[in-house]
């Protein structure tokens, strides 16, 4: 006999095929229930026991409810069903549904779900019919989803890279303009004296030991001129590509002292060399000059007129160590974070502020180590290893 429930019942898509006898049934099972505006109808995480169909109102499904990243699923008015897989399973429910408005809703137990279908087993083919219908619909708004979700993390991503680049190009633009300072600084001033010592070869031509000692001086110049280049193209290139070459200790020390002897004795700054071994390693040769020129550079600048710089050449096995003190200011610790960090320079007499980066990246290169030990007024020392055995 029709009534008004199983009349709503049979305009459902989920029981629109069934015949009257089943939907009678299931009228007389169905419960009506009134939903205030923002009651919860059932909570994610709790059993699954009857599933709704709404009369009126609004009905939203939550994922997350209760937690900040929580998103709405969908909405279900008039004639739709939701937490229908409570009909074929007993898994905790996997939303939240909370009505948006003031609803009217008939539910139905599982417990009167299974025994109608044993009443009536055609009831079961027609369930699994709809569910299979609401589960494609249900995958195909997921991927469509999916699909849009995808379209803007893609778009957003692209809005990122681009902002990423002009970041990036932002900083190189604002390292460009230190490094041109600090470089074209430095570079006054090697070929300041270039142009003086050629200017005074002319009036000492005939006296060959003048000409022989500024044609050193001229060399000397212009090995630091190469130093800046080497520097600034081994920053630029963000790599170091080594070339291994045999050397021993003692010419590595040498070709680096050549290098800053002048401008320490013109300052009265003492510089004792100790070699403890001098076999023959396997080093990029001019890195490793680059290197102990950077480190004694830096030991003259921190020391006073008159103090003293040491560096100390050793050999253990299979590990060659240089280890370069100064009686100079020494450095605090906030000095000591930044020593590694491009153009970061305390000194007031000019410097690139690549130095200590250049070190460290060439002995990594190498495979090796590099300690700092400093404090204010006690000077510093820097020890370098590095694997010395010849291949």
């Amino acid at each position: 006999m029709k009534t008004e429930v199983s009349e709503f019942l049979h305009s459902v898509y989920f029981f629109r095929e069934l015949s009257e006898s089943p939907l009678d049934e299931l009228a007389k099972s169905c419960t009506r229930e009134t939903v205030e505006p923002g009651d919860i109808v059932f909570a994610e995480g709790e059993t699954g026991d009857r599933f709704y169909i709404v009369i009126s109102g609004m009905i939203e499904i939550w994922k997350n409810f209760s937690f900040p990243e929580r998103r709405k699923l969908g909405e279900h008015g008039a004639g739709s069903l939701f937490g229908e897989m409570a009909l074929v399973d007993s898994l905790s429910r996997s939303a939240t549904a909370r009505a948006a408005r003031k609803s009217e809703v008939y539910y139905l137990t599982r417990k009167d779900f299974e025994r109608i279908v044993e009443l009536y087993p055609s009831v079961a083919m027609t369930v699994m019919r709809s569910l299979s219908y609401i589960i494609r619909n249900s995958n195909e708004s997921f991927v469509a989803d999916l699909n849009q979700r995808n379209r803007e993390l893609e778009a957003a991503y692209q809005k990122l890279e681009a902002a990423q680049v002009r970041e990036i190009a932002n900083e190189r633009f604002s390292n460009l303009g230190k490094f041109s300072n600090m470089i074209l600084h430095d570079l006054r001033n090697p070929l300041s004296v270039l142009n003086g010592y050629t200017r005074i070869l002319d009036s000492v031509a005939r006296d060959p030991a003048q000409v022989s000692e500024y044609a050193r001086r001229i060399g000397v110049e212009t090995a630091r001129l190469s130093q800046l280049a080497g520097e600034l193209l081994d920053y630029t290139r963000g790599e170091i590509r080594l070339d291994m070459t045999v050397s021993k200790p003692s010419e590595l020390i040498d070709a680096a002292v050549r290098y800053v002897r002048d401008r320490m004795k013109s300052r009265g700054i003492a510089l004792e060399l100790r070699l403890n071994s001098d076999t023959s390693v396997m080093v990029d040769r001019d890195r490793m000059i680059r290197v102990l020129v950077n480190i004694l550079d830096n030991a003259r600048k921190a020391c006073a007129t008159g103090g003293t710089v040491s560096v100390d050449a050793d050999q253990n096995g299979e590990q060659l160590t240089f280890v370069v003190r100064d009686d100079g200011e020494g450095m605090d610790e906030r000095t000591m974070e930044h020593v590694f960090e491009p153009f970061f320079s305390r000194s007031s007499s000019g410097g690139t502020g690549l130095g200590m980066v250049i070190v460290k990246s060439v002995i990594e290169a190498h495979g090796g180590e590099l300690f700092l030990e400093s404090s204010p007024g006690n000077g510093t020392v820097v020890t370098v290893r590095v694997p010395g055995r010849i291949q």
